[in-house]
């Protein structure tokens, strides 16, 4: 059974947008929060975090990259296509800005907690370049996996929190079963067109998405595209706090 969790709509000034879950985070645990984000010019000033992982996916699709720099030292161009985690740990000071003025990136802003015992870690940073994460081709279906494994593909990446996430993209007609394992939580963000996950309707301008909690028994989440062609990611992972109420 899964619930239906509404996203918020963000804007800062005429340059920032995003559809943001924010506020579910025992539902989604590990998960903290999800930003769909489109940035067409510097935003946000150098800003800390501490405690959690910080993790920048940029759309293939996306006009440019992300300029990205921290206070270890870390300057690197996140490319449409490739990842950048950053474990926040102790505490870490980053800024993320479009690498060409005048384009748009359109990302992924997704926040993983730690567990309790890692809080307090030194920061690193993890970077996937796009060549780097594998890519999956089922019949009008395709996968890109840059974190976690599917359907034998495994990204090379090893983040400190045990996470999978899934792009997916889904052809008219075409149809993607996605084994979950007992104990792992899953949800299921929209990011073009309209998807039918376990037949239900979910489009990327209904701002709302489907939550499935974790189950004791493995179980399948079925997708397809409603209206021609749809993207989704898919986020799953145990949570690390299954007790909280």
């Amino acid at each position: 059974m899964s619930v239906t969790v509404s996203l918020q709509r963000a804007n800062h000034g005429g340059h920032f947008r995003a559809h943001a879950l924010r506020g579910a985070a025992k539902l989604i645990d590990p998960f903290l929060g999800v930003d769909h984000a489109w940035m067409s010019a510097p935003t946000f000033p150098p800003h800390s975090h501490a405690g959690f992982s910080a993790v920048s996916y940029v759309f293939l699709d996306s006009e440019t990259g992300i300029d990205n720099r921290d206070s270890r030292g870390t300057r690197n161009l996140i490319r449409p296509g490739g990842l950048h985690w950053a474990t926040a740990g102790s505490g870490i000071v980053h800024e993320e800005n479009p690498a060409e003025p005048g384009k748009t990136v359109h990302s992924l802003q997704i926040f993983v907690n730690l567990a309790s015992e890692q809080h307090g870690i030194a920061p690193f940073a993890l970077s996937l370049e796009p060549q780097e994460i594998p890519v999956v081709q089922l019949p009008g279906v395709k996968v890109r996996v840059p974190v976690g494994a599917f359907a034998g593909a495994r990204s090379p990446l090893s983040p400190p929190t045990e996470v999978t996430m899934l792009d997916i993209s889904l052809e008219q007609g075409a149809e993607l079963a996605v084994p979950v394992e007992a104990g792992c939580g899953v949800f299921v963000m929209p990011v073009f067109g309209t998807a039918l996950v376990d037949g239900r309707s979910f489009g990327h301008d209904d701002l709302k998405l489907p939550v499935f909690p974790a189950q004791t028994s493995p179980h399948v989440i079925t997708l397809q595209p409603h209206h021609g062609s749809a993207k989704v990611v898919l986020f799953a992972g145990r949570p690390l706090h299954p007790n909280a109420t």
